[in-house]
């Protein structure tokens, strides 16, 4: 992925040249020769990364500009620390012309011209293989039209042609009685097994028929004890210190007497010792049923599927794979193709996939990313055509013209999945702040970076490479995983690109893991990326000795320590943290023990994202951290022992995000009081913790509405006590331009009397959740002279909401979908789903 490391190294340079700081502007010349090089390479390097596949002269002559590109990234990062380093010394005479610097000037110098000497020859060198001249870098198309697709817009939920597969299965689970039925679904991959499955598992009338429902993602590396607990976890059972034993003891004493359904997808071992072991503590009867997904029929028949019982997916009918692909590549005119000229382009591209689901959803999300115009489209085709002469497989065929097709940005993004383990759930926030710390993501005039890492991933979304685990309310992401063909494919092009790989002495981008070298990583001078990639329910035990090697990575910019255990105290192992000069993100979310932060960290200058969610035991931030200038986002969220942030938080002008913020009271005089967040312009979302009136200055109601873009506002109220609270957030003020808003633990049986379309005439989410909530405002209803824009809708725990759900749906007329749950009281709430104007309501039916 040459073309893409070039892409991301060009816009840090054109960055550091326009901030023209000292030590950068020192090697200004070589710089710009660089610059210059690169600019001129990009109009050929896109079908050089492609032909390298087919010859390994030209694979090889890639290999070397990547590292050479990798190098000069790391001078410049070195000048940028440099010149941070002289600017906070400007104030000192003694160490303004520091003979050392002197000195480190001439080797840089040395080094960049002979990298620039290098890349002359190689530019040469490609151009003369490709017989190609050298050309100004045109845009490209994606890059142009990346806006018009940048959210969401196809419903991944949505399938087509499994309706009679779906029912099959059904009408077989029902049918069960004795015993423990065992259903087979066998086929290759990319046929929509797993799909099937998961539109049996959440059918309506299936959850209303068992129970008890497990899933469990099997795959091919797994073990039987990972098997037992992932089906605690589906029961609400973390199970952390049990032997084998006791997890199948505990799993029988879950399903006695219960009637129950497990799925395990996607099966790959023909040793079913494991199964046996597991059925044979399982108790049988009452309509029991498994559900068994793999491509190998012989897997199936060892865990006691019958002939009868196994169904075997069938490729998509010529109907049915153009709807598909009309569904996906049309998305934004609701799967209708508007472009007459396109239709037949489209079909041939269907025709090639030969209704395999995978390959569809591959090249229709690709599409839709495409402008529409036949020569384009006609592009696409051609090469597609070219890519199955190359490559049999279908499915990887197509995925492969996918990452080929993506803008580069995409591509780095797209390639960090290759270090997550399989089956692996992984959360958005962890991808977004990785690709924001490595400086993957683009950035526009003005462009926040947290917006953009969204639209980095509403990219990959868009183009069916990543699958949706789990989501908000109102839609939004929440986690994600990826198919394990794509998988096999982003693993194979980050091996090659020296990505990531499994050699930890040379991986640019590494799996924080328990059996980590940690000898390989002190030797690692490449390493840019160390992530804990854990599973649900699991956790990171590290050695004192590896954590302190992987402080001797110099060029490291992300650190994701999270679900991590660490053998020794970790204030150690923090402070060598802060030799990590060119750190951009750092986790330490969920680790223990973390007791503080030290002040060590007030040397990470380049330091962007902090992460200490979920440290229980966290009780302090130091004021170091309100000089961290560049920082954009501030997670202290689930820290029950932190009292308050530092006084100072507003001096971070560039915080984005800023989640957990607990306003300190007048006799708390180092804390930051909640006046300072009017500093924070570029503010767009904020999680606000109030337990007491005093948390609210008189003069600190309307702070809020300087925030002009904030978006997002979460205000919760766990642990509150006294009626002043009540008092002053009634006077609160949120900005007018909201456009989602979250109270949780409201503390008054009477709704804000802001919480009114007038004051909030751009909200569209809202979600109420817990509290002593009864009555709305009376303002809330004032729909005579405005009328509320929300779309979405959660209300849940509210177990005193005492109100006509007609009034509800009244006040607002462009509700999509609602969700509703333990609010006994709140009346003529509907349980059958309602279609209406606009759409199909969605909603879940009350738990009383």
């Amino acid at each position: 992925m040459v073309d893409a490391v070039v892409e991301v190294f060009l816009g840090k340079l054109l960055n550091a040249l326009q901030e023209e700081s000292r030590v950068v502007i020192e090697f200004k010349d070589q710089f710009e020769n660089l610059k210059s090089e690169l600019q001129l390479m990009q109009s050929f390097l896109k079908d050089a990364n492609r032909l390298k596949r087919k010859n390994q002269t030209l694979s090889s002559i890639l290999g070397r500009l990547q590292e050479l590109i990798y190098e000069a990234e790391d001078i410049l990062a070195d000048c940028e620390v440099q010149s941070k380093d002289q600017e906070a010394a400007a104030g000192n005479w003694s160490k303004r012309f520091s003979l050392s610097d002197l000195a480190a000037q001439y080797p840089t110098g040395k080094r960049l011209r002979k990298i620039n000497k290098k890349i002359t020859d190689i530019k040469q060198n490609i151009s003369s293989y490709l017989q190609v001249p050298f050309l100004a870098p045109m845009p490209s198309t994606d890059d142009v039209l990346n806006h018009q697709v940048s959210h969401p817009v196809y419903d991944h939920t949505q399938v087509v042609g499994l309706e009679e597969d779906t029912q099959k299965i059904k009408d077989w689970l029902f049918e069960a009685n004795h015993g423990l039925l065992a259903i087979g679904m066998v086929g290759m991959g990319g046929l929509g097994k797993t799909t099937t499955a998961q539109k049996v598992f959440y059918d309506r009338q299936v959850e209303d028929h068992f129970e008890r429902r497990m899933w469990v993602s099997v795959s091919q590396t797994f073990n039987e004890e990972q098997i037992m607990r992932s089906m605690l976890r589906t029961l609400g059972d973390a199970s952390v210190g049990d032997d084998r034993a006791e997890l199948l003891s505990k799993i029988n004493q879950y399903l006695l007497g219960k009637r129950y359904l497990i799925v395990m997808d996607d099966v790959w071992s023909l040793d079913n010792s494991w199964w046996l072991r597991i059925y044979q503590g399982l108790p049988k009867g009452n309509g029991s049923s498994i559900i068994i997904t793999t491509r190998i029929e012989k897997v199936a028949q060892k865990m006691g599927v019958t002939e009868v019982r196994t169904h075997r997916p069938k490729f998509l009918s010529d109907d049915n794979s153009w709807l598909l692909f009309r569904n996906i590549a049309f998305a934004a005119t609701g799967g209708d193709c508007v472009y007459p000229e396109l239709e037949a382009i489209g079909k041939e591209i269907v025709e090639k996939c030969k209704g395999l689901p995978l390959a569809i959803r591959a090249v229709g999300g690709m599409m839709l990313c495409k402008s529409p115009y036949s020569s384009e489209w006609r592009r696409i085709a051609d090469n597609f055509r070219q890519e199955l002469a190359d490559n049999d497989n279908l499915v990887m065929a197509s995925l492969q013209l996918s990452y080929d097709e993506l803008p580069l940005y995409l591509k780095s993004c797209f390639l960090c999945f290759s270090i997550y383990p399989e089956d692996c759930t992984i959360t958005k926030d962890q991808l977004v702040h990785w690709w924001i710390g490595e400086g993957f993501i683009p950035l526009r005039t003005g462009r926040l970076a947290t917006e953009a890492g969204e639209d980095c991933f509403s990219g990959l979304t868009n183009r069916c490479l990543i699958e949706v685990v789990d989501k908000t309310y109102n839609g939004k992401v929440h986690t994600c995983k990826i198919h394990d063909m794509v998988r096999d494919l982003v693993i194979d092009i980050a091996k090659d690109d020296a990505f990531s790989g499994s050699d930890d002495s040379s991986s640019r981008h590494l799996a924080l893991r328990s059996d980590i070298n940690g000898r390989h990583i002190k030797t690692n001078l490449k390493l840019r990326a160390l992530l804990s990639t854990t599973k649900a329910g699991e956790v990171n035990k590290v050695s004192s000795s590896i954590a302190h090697n992987f402080c001797e990575c110099r060029y490291l910019r992300v650190l994701d320590l999270s679900k991590s255990i660490f053998k020794r105290h970790l204030t150690g192992l923090l402070d060598q943290v802060g030799t990590l000069g060119h750190l951009t993100y750092l986790s330490l979310s969920n680790t223990h023990p973390l007791i503080q932060v030290p002040h060590s960290l007030e040397k990470l200058s380049s330091l962007q994202i902090l992460d200490v969610s979920n440290c229980q035991s966290l009780k302090m931030l130091p004021s170091s951290i309100t000089r961290l200038k560049k920082l954009t986002v501030l997670d202290v969220s689930h820290c029950g022992s932190l009292e308050y942030l530092p006084k100072g938080l507003g001096r971070l002008s560039n915080l984005q995000v800023l989640l957990g913020f607990r306003p300190a009271r007048s006799s708390q005089s180092r804390g930051c009081r909640l006046a300072e967040l009017g500093r924070l312009t570029r503010l767009r979302t904020l999680e606000l913790l109030l337990t007491q009136g005093e948390e609210i200055g008189d003069d600190e109601v309307n702070v809020l509405l300087q925030l002009r873009q904030l978006q997002f506002l979460t205000i919760s109220c766990f642990h509150s006590h006294g009626s002043d609270l009540v008092t002053k957030l009634d006077k609160f003020a949120p900005p007018p331009q909201l456009d989602e808003l979250c109270l949780k633990f409201f503390p008054s049986e009477i709704g804000p009397a802001w919480l009114n379309p007038i004051s909030l005439p751009m909200l569209r989410y809202l979600a109420i959740t817990s509290g002593n909530l009864a009555k709305m405002n009376q303002r809330f209803w004032d729909h005579n002279t405005k009328v509320w824009k929300i779309e979405c809708l959660m209300f849940e725990s509210l177990s005193d909401l005492d109100e006509e759900w007609q009034m509800v749906h009244q006040a607002m007329s462009s509700l999509r979908i609602v969700k509703v749950s333990w609010c006994p009281k709140l009346e003529s709430f509907p349980i059958e789903d309602v279609g209406f104007k606009g759409g199909v309501w969605k909603k879940e039916e009350q738990r009383r």
